[in-house]
């Protein structure tokens, strides 16, 4: 009777076993991308910054030339991602600027950026520091669905070569998509916006699909050339917009234009 009393429960536990985070070391999956190695973990929490920018494939893109130059360095992650369920409790970097944030005599004039070179996936995971992309180059298809990102989310210059889905993403702090080119239909339907969302000089080259988001701080599409469509049904604006000198297909048009193309 005992016997089986150990084993009612032990089934029972098991699914709170299951769903529990164990944690794993960011220098860990580092190791992996290092030997090359997919990266693929579920309800885990990542501790330490997890910063991709000086992988050992580095490589110096731009030497400095005049004193007001930059030196680049580009990191290459060559086997797929894939984050699900996970929380980091660090940083996220795929960029780097040692002068940021810092109050520095003389500038380093050094950048530190990371490219992927397969499909980058982070479904349902949360970012408790920054998340910093700026510059990428996503060769594969990326995912950000569901995840929740508690400081800047930096994709700035991104480079995405593939489908880009943000559909239920959570941006507790800034969101910023300036001059970001989206090849395929970019996807943030049912995405929170509560900082300011920037998708200002930003290009959907096969339109956007953003029904149901909800912008609740300043959402910037200055200059933001949409084409094909621009998806917004039950899309909520409660900030400030800028819409101004946005096109779609070419043509001017208003935020209450694009609205009422999805009635």
């Amino acid at each position: 009777m005992t016997k089986h009393v150990h084993l009612l429960l032990a089934l029972l536990l098991l699914p709170l076993l299951t769903i529990a985070q164990t944690k794993v070391a960011a220098s860990e999956i580092i190791a992996k991308i290092n030997r090359g190695e997919a990266v693929n973990y579920k309800n885990a929490e990542i501790t330490g910054d997890l910063d991709l920018t000086k992988l050992q494939n580095m490589k110096l893109k731009k030497e400095k030339g005049d004193n007001n130059s930059t030196k680049e360095y580009t990191s290459t992650v060559t086997a797929p991602v894939t984050f699900e369920n996970c929380t980091f409790n660090g940083s996220v970097l795929g960029y780097f600027n040692p002068d940021n944030g810092v109050k520095v005599v003389k500038s380093s004039n050094e950048v530190y950026n990371t490219n992927f070179e397969k499909d980058v996936r982070f479904i349902n995971c949360t970012f408790e520091g920054d998340a910093a992309f700026k510059y990428s180059e996503f060769k594969g298809k990326v995912s950000f669905a569901g995840s929740r990102f508690q400081e800047e989310a930096l994709f700035k210059y991104a480079k995405f070569k593939e489908s880009a889905d943000f559909s239920k993403a959570a941006f507790e702090d800034d969101a910023n998509f300036k001059y970001v080119t989206f090849p395929a239909v970019a996807n943030f339907k049912n995405a929170q916006f509560n900082e300011e969302a920037n998708f200002k000089y930003a290009k959907f080259q096969k339109g956007a699909d953003m029904q149901q988001a909800a912008f609740n701080g300043n959402a910037d599409f200055k200059y933001t050339q949409f084409s094909e469509s621009a998806n917004m049904k039950g899309t909520s604006f409660k900030g400030s917009t800028d819409f101004k000198y946005t096109k779609l297909n070419n043509q001017s048009v208003t935020l209450s234009g694009l609205q009422a193309r999805n009635k």
